[in-house]
């Protein structure tokens, strides 16, 4: 069972939400907006998902607000026609998002991906030239050095390290790092393959290569 928060300005999303995730065990607290989020709720929370259009406070400004306190995995909830403006939203600490009328079956599978990906506990580590994988505490190091990646960015990194060398489609890298059993969302894994880029270019690094036409790769050290 996991602690799952919902914030919807919609009364209608979110029993239907709370309603579907409670079936799967899992504990669910919804709220009407972030001006009833309180920082023992964010503590609780070990997923998080946010409507992007919400009165007062929107939900991309609540991920900026909440992202340095809170670690788990955040879910933007969105009408189709702000499908460019999530994107934005996954630079700024969002792990996913789903676009509405989502559909109930896939927003379980998208939740519960997320919350297995955070369960796992392998203790070693992976060495790809400077750069080191804490397996265990998911954690990315350059010579030492601590990169600060959001889950996601990290989930990814890892996956291409794993398969250093192999092109790999973007639709096989969501579907890895995210676990949902159908089209991966291939904008969603270029965006944060940029934001990873220019987080991993500050170090002067640039591991991973783009296959024009084909995916990415982790490419070998030099």
């Amino acid at each position: 069972m996991a602690h799952i928060l919902v914030l919807d300005d919609d009364s209608d999303v979110r029993n239907l939400i709370k309603t579907a995730l409670e079936r799967d065990g899992h504990y669910v607290v919804s709220l009407q907006g972030g001006f009833e989020l309180t920082d023992e709720l964010c503590k609780w929370a070990d997923c998080i998902l946010l409507d992007v259009m919400m009165p007062k406070e929107d939900g991309f400004s609540v991920c900026c607000r909440i992202r340095k306190s809170v670690d788990c995995p955040i879910l933007f909830l969105t009408a189709k026609t702000q499908e460019a403006d999530v994107l934005m939203g996954l630079g700024i600490g969002g792990d996913d998002y789903l676009s509405k009328p989502f559909r109930i079956v896939e927003l379980r599978a998208r939740v519960n991906a997320h919350l297995r990906r955070e369960q796992r506990t392998p203790t070693t580590r992976m060495i790809r030239g400077d750069f080191s994988f804490d397996l265990g505490a998911r954690e990315l190091f350059c010579r030492e050095k601590p990169i600060k990646l959001t889950r996601g960015e990290y989930a990814i990194c890892e996956y291409l390290a794993l398969h250093i060398g192999q092109t790999l489609t973007k639709e096989q890298i969501y579907e890895a790092v995210y676990g949902y059993d159908g089209n991966g969302d291939s904008s969603a894994i270029t965006e944060h393959i940029k934001n990873i880029r220019a987080k991993l270019k500050r170090e002067e690094q640039e591991p991973i290569k783009t296959v024009w036409g084909e995916g990415y790769q982790w490419k070998y050290s030099e």
